[in-house]
């Protein structure tokens, strides 16, 4: 079994910034990508940004310029940078790891953006 425990949410005023953690345990061999959804209330859950086990990244649209993923393989732990936040980034965000074919996720950590 894999473990997700996710860190870092709350809540935090327009502009601000905020860094999300996701640390993995269990039965872990090698994580081959790594990254970040988020789901907003009475909306669908969207991809937000992805790693893979070669640092190559890739982001949404609308995270692009603002949001930065990286990770520390010695820790199996992925982060996400936010900053320049929105009203709109307000959601619950989830993270996940891929390994050995199958995806793993975290419980979720709520993101608020509100003066």
């Amino acid at each position: 079994q894999v473990q997700l425990v996710e860190s870092g949410g709350g809540l935090v005023q327009p502009g601000g910034s905020l860094r999300l953690s996701c640390a993995a345990s269990g039965s872990i061999s090698s994580i081959y990508g790594m990254g970040w959804y988020r789901q907003a209330l009475g909306k669908q859950r969207e991809l937000v940004a992805v790693i893979g086990s070669d640092g190559r990244s890739n982001y949404a649209d609308s995270a692009k310029g603002r949001f930065t993923i990286s990770r520390d393989n010695a820790k199996n732990t992925v982060y996400l940078q936010m900053n320049s936040l929105k009203p709109e980034d307000t959601a619950v965000y989830y993270c996940y790891v891929r390994i050995g074919g199958r995806n793993y996720w975290g419980q979720g950590t709520q993101v608020t953006v509100s003066s």
